[in-house]
């Protein structure tokens, strides 16, 4: 019998075959604590009076939701966090260096076929790298700190086919609304993406499909080793990895055959990432604030496409627009392109490259009551931003920069 992608790398890194529903104890290629879940896990680590047992070469800890620092407990676990890392000889992102996601495919960090820890709950972007990362709590950073280890269940797996070509205004921030509508619900799965819509999707699309992977409900997600990623790694001057795919005759939960070919721009409405239909249903809702950024889509490419909406145009008046991008690398090559400047000009206001408003833990870009945020964020349940009153929607960067240029929401395909 086959077996699933995500099988073969729960099987090569606990030293036995092991099958989806078992338990398996990994070793784990890279460990990566944001700075919501490592300081308390520094804490319990310095409680249990653990030793670290982790080579320092496979773990990173990284500032990037309280950028910049708002309040002193914060501060404290910042400080917390620097002491650590320095004292374990581990590599350390400071604030401002970017979102621990992005940073982890910049680092080198993630090759296919490895297996990932993340303090976070997007960790299944590594999966478009060909990749599996897997989110952990405070409590399970500290034991790998202690390890490098982590037992785990090895999840079902749902083998999602995209199919066929994306029409032109349509965009990979489209496609994932589309499955978070269509696929809500697979709790303890993971998404093994395949299909030939994935040839035309870059690298950038592909981290924007599995990063979302987690808010359908998902455990981890992973993208077929190709020539397109073959590229990209040696363009960075990255090893291959040991590249990974399911086999034919694998078993699934179940097979999707999914077709983009007719699919239009969509938006998620409040207040739930599946509630998702045409944003020509939103027409005309008046928008107060729009945000471009993170984790999801706060990618040069993403950059690149909001400027090519914005050039030589001015954001409506009453309209806020932030762009946060995901990495100091990303900012500084979109200012080398003079997409920063565009941006600036069209009157976006750009913020440090980190998690920024998505979560409204550093307090910038909270909106007021009943304001309405179009967002390319990947969550948008009540109070998301920081005010429980505000309405948010989630699209992609397109229909954010067309619907911040009208004032309200619009298809992206109108102002092209």
């Amino acid at each position: 019998m086959g077996r699933t992608a995500v099988e073969k790398i729960f099987s090569a890194h606990c030293g036995k075959e092991i099958s989806a529903g078992e338990i398996a104890i990994v070793s784990l290629d890279f460990v990566a604590g944001g700075d919501t879940k490592t300081p308390q896990a520094i804490k319990l680590f310095g409680e249990a009076g653990l030793s670290f047992n982790l080579e320092p070469g496979r773990a990173a800890l990284i500032i990037d939701h309280f950028v910049p620092c708002p309040h002193e407990k914060a501060a404290n676990g910042h400080v917390a966090m620097r002491r650590f890392a320095r004292e374990h000889g581990l590599k350390f992102y400071e604030a401002g260096e970017g979102v621990e996601h992005q940073l982890l495919a910049e680092g080198g960090h993630v090759l296919p076929g490895s297996l990932i820890a993340v303090g976070d709950s997007h960790a299944p972007t590594c999966g478009a790298l060909n990749a599996l990362g897997l989110a952990v709590s405070s409590s399970e950073l500290a034991a790998i700190f202690a390890t490098g280890r982590l037992w785990y269940k090895v999840p079902q797996a749902t083998r999602v086919e995209v199919k066929g070509k994306l029409p032109p205004g349509v965009y990979a921030k489209d496609v994932i609304l589309y499955l978070c509508g269509r696929l809500h619900g697979g709790y303890y799965e993971a998404i093994e993406f395949s299909g030939e819509a994935l040839l035309d999707l870059s690298i950038d699309d592909r981290f924007t499909l599995c990063n979302m992977v987690a808010d359908l409900g998902a455990q981890t997600a992973i993208m077929p080793w190709d020539a397109r990623l073959d590229a990209w790694l040696k363009e960075r001057g990255l090893g291959a990895g040991r590249p990974v795919d399911g086999d034919a005759d694998a078993v699934y939960s179940q097979v999707r055959q999914e077709d983009v070919s007719s699919l239009e721009p969509l938006l998620a409405f409040p207040h739930a990432i599946h509630n998702v239909h045409p944003v020509r249903e939103a027409r005309g809702v008046k928008v107060n604030q729009a945000y471009i950024g993170g984790c999801s889509n706060g990618r040069l490419e993403d950059l690149r496409l909001a400027a090519g909406f914005l050039k030589g145009r001015r954001v409506a008046a009453g309209v806020r627009l932030f762009i946060s991008p995901a990495s100091r690398e990303i900012y500084r090559r979109a200012a080398a392109e003079g997409i920063i400047s565009v941006l600036l000009e069209a009157g976006a206001v750009i913020l440090p490259p980190s998690c920024g408003p998505c979560v409204g833990l550093t307090q910038q870009g909270i909106p007021g009551d009943g304001e309405v945020v179009l967002s390319t964020a990947n969550r948008n349940f009540r109070g998301r931003l920081g005010n429980k009153n505000a309405l948010i929607y989630l699209a992609s960067p397109a229909t954010v920069a067309a619907s911040a240029l009208t004032g309200e929401i619009t298809d992206p395909r109108e102002i092209i």
